[in-house]
């Protein structure tokens, strides 16, 4: 009787993180659709107000601003009402401030929307994440890649909307309010089903404002190099064809459809792949790849070879991100606040890369600036012995280190679905 008992509490246990999982999957479809929403339509939002290619890169900075002061607070957000609650929040934020940029009529107001952009992005990625990694302990298996190709395939969905508006020459403010709306109800109706991590209550609150644990500087560099990468393919893909190669309107969109496509790909394939060759040979691969990309755009003569050259971009760096924040959950006693270091460190990178993009194309050339992001991709050759697979860590990413609880996870307790 007891063992029948024991079965069924593991069944029931095995089915309510299965549908974690899966509503996880979705809030970061959503949440990637808002970035592919947007990256499509840059063209068309730097037309509306009038700006060059140096102001726009100046406005781009200002998601890196936002979301380097607000990423480290997110910690100490879901230590206070929860991860289910404080993704609920941070992600209608995110997912409403995709119609802000597109309604801006001028550059000061474009900054000053991009801040919000960058902020809410940031929060919510870094609560996401955590639940991630709470999930894949309570799993136990990896879900990290696969997660993090969910959010490829809504950047996919969401620039495959933008390229196809794009085409349709239709007003980027209605296609972006249209895409709030649908998006913010979608994440809060699958935010209903996320684990809900929660510290243990003897546990300490996390700092107001954490700095990066020195555990997580060396992880988190790796992840800027794919990052940078990253964030420079999908606002300056579509910029790069159009001025450098001539291309119109929809060929230029849909270069950062082909970058998204790989990386959603290779994403959803990614645990499979790390699990048979290990962290440090995926990543190392994928560095080749993407530093042979990189060469490819850099010398591209046609459109064509310079959308193959964002598709391998895409392939290479594709499964770095979610191998950082797995890594960064075993490398020391605070998975918190490691995660929240190596998630500042990276997505930085990825909001800082666009206006470096733009700096370095005013003072030279395009090319140039993509030739800079092929350094970066070779940055990942290097470094992926940092991401040497170790023991998985004890504990939730969003709560500090404390006595086991319901879950069975030290450091975090389950309060259910």
């Amino acid at each position: 009787m007891a063992r029948q008992a024991l079965a069924g509490a593991a069944g029931e246990s095995t089915r309510r993180t299965r549908q974690a999982r899966i509503a996880l999957a979705v809030v970061f479809c959503a949440h990637g659709a808002v970035t592919g929403s947007f990256a499509t339509r840059v063209p068309w939002i730097q037309e509306h107000t009038g700006i060059g290619a140096g102001e726009l890169g100046l406005a781009l900075a200002f998601p890196a601003l936002g979301s380097l002061l607000a990423m480290p607070l997110a910690g100490r957000v879901a230590h206070r009402l929860g991860a289910r609650a404080a993704l609920r929040v941070l992600l209608a934020a995110w997912t409403l401030s995709l119609a802000l940029p597109s309604l801006a009529p001028n550059l000061g107001t474009l900054c000053a929307a991009l801040f919000v952009y960058g902020a809410s992005s940031g929060m919510s990625d870094v609560v996401m994440n955590g639940i991630g990694v709470a999930t894949e302990d309570r799993a136990g298996r990896s879900i990290m890649s696969g997660l993090h190709g969910m959010w490829s395939a809504g950047a996919l969905v969401g620039s495959a909307s933008g390229a196809l508006a794009a085409n349709l020459g239709a007003d980027a403010r209605v296609q972006h309010e249209l895409a709030a709306a649908a998006l913010t109800a979608t994440g809060l109706a699958a935010c209903h089903w996320v684990l809900d991590v929660r510290s243990a209550p003897e546990a300490e609150a996390p700092p107001r404002f954490a700095l990066p644990p020195r555990s997580a500087l060396l992880i988190g560099l790796v992840g800027f190099c794919a990052v940078f990468g990253e964030g420079a393919s999908l606002d300056w893909s579509a910029v790069y064809l159009r001025d450098v190669l001539g291309a119109s309107a929809g060929p230029a969109a849909a270069s950062t459809t082909a970058f998204t496509l790989t990386m959603a790909v290779t994403r959803i394939a990614g645990d499979r792949l790390v699990d048979r060759f290990g962290p440090v040979r995926t990543v190392r691969a994928g560095g080749a790849c993407a530093t042979a990309g990189g060469l490819l755009v850099v010398l591209a003569p046609v459109p064509a070879l310079a959308m193959a050259g964002f598709a391998l971009l895409g392939v290479g760096v594709a499964v770095v991100v979610p191998l950082a924040f797995a890594a960064a959950g075993r490398s020391g006693p605070h998975p918190n606040q490691a995660i929240a270091g190596v998630a500042t460190i990276t997505y930085t990178s990825g909001l800082v890369a666009p206006s470096v993009i733009g700096g370095v194309a005013h003072a030279s050339s395009l090319q140039a600036s993509f030739a800079l992001v092929t350094v970066c991709a070779a940055g990942l050759l290097a470094g992926a012995g940092v991401l040497r697979r170790g023991g998985r860590g004890a504990g939730g990413a969003c709560g500090s280190p404390a006595p086991a609880g319901k879950d069975g996870a030290a450091g975090t307790r389950d309060a259910g679905s």
